[in-house]
């Protein structure tokens, strides 16, 4: 059967070994999708990589699959060597596009997700829960193994305080004579501002940072969902091709 339904499970993953599932699995699975017990399924998580499972017991308050083979390696050993995907550090939008900025993330391979309180940005609290269930159906649907880890909101300044200095952080900035986001060597970031931009004091702080990069998305005025869809994008060319 097609690799269609793919499951995320936090529970360690091994040949004979009974895995419970939760409610809400259990549901997609039999009622959503109609299957019952014997169905193949796929099961995943980035220390395990991705087994092809047996439904063994299906029922309306949960379900038991068996992993039987696996069927793609954990790329743990890979993430080891690279660092691991790009950083996304966002401000805060409103909770559509913030949504969209975490399901696309996801996507595209950020390992870590950092939302960011900024002077003009229009949101100052998450969900980090409701966060989590989107990136992991977003990781379920686009065959990826592992889930971003997502931070809870911070002010930019405690973000750029506390900033790992090997890893270098790449500012999207409006209007920025500088060149495009570009991988290189070692870990990177991507820094989306807030819709009406950072202000001329949160430049001068960023400026005043050796680690940060600024860079350019084009010359049109983007969404910042856009932007960070677009960053991500240029960022992670090089990565997949390397692989």
């Amino acid at each position: 059967m097609a690799k269609s339904i793919r499951l995320y499970i936090a529970a360690p993953l091994s040949a004979g070994t009974s895995v419970a599932l939760s409610r809400e699995q259990a549901h997609y699975l039999g009622a959503v999708m109609r299957l019952s017990p014997g169905a193949t399924i796929f099961l995943f998580n980035a220390r395990d990589g991705e087994w092809r499972a047996r439904i063994d017991a299906l029922g309306p308050k949960g379900a038991i699959a068996v992993p039987e083979t696996p069927s793609r390696a954990s790329e743990a050993e890979h993430e080891a060597k690279t660092g691991g995907g790009p950083w996304l550090a966002f401000a805060l939008l409103k909770r559509q596009a913030t949504d969209l900025v975490v399901q696309k993330a996801t996507e595209l391979g950020a390992a870590a997700l950092l939302p960011v309180l900024t002077a003009r940005g229009v949101g100052e609290r998450v969900n980090l829960g409701r966060l989590e269930a989107i990136a992991i159906e977003a990781a379920e649907q686009s065959e990826r193994l592992s889930l971003p880890v997502i931070r809870a909101p911070q002010p930019l300044p405690a973000l750029l305080a506390t900033w790992p200095r090997e890893r270098r952080l790449i500012a999207a900035i409006e209007r920025a004579d500088a060149p495009p986001p570009m991988a290189g060597e070692g870990p990177v970031a991507l820094l989306i501002g807030p819709e009406g931009g950072f202000t001329p004091a949160e430049l001068d702080v960023l400026r005043a940072h050796p680690f940060v990069e600024p860079a350019t998305l084009g010359p049109r005025i983007l969404r910042a969902e856009t932007a960070a869809i677009a960053g991500l994008a240029l960022l992670q060319g090089p990565l997949w091709r390397s692989r």
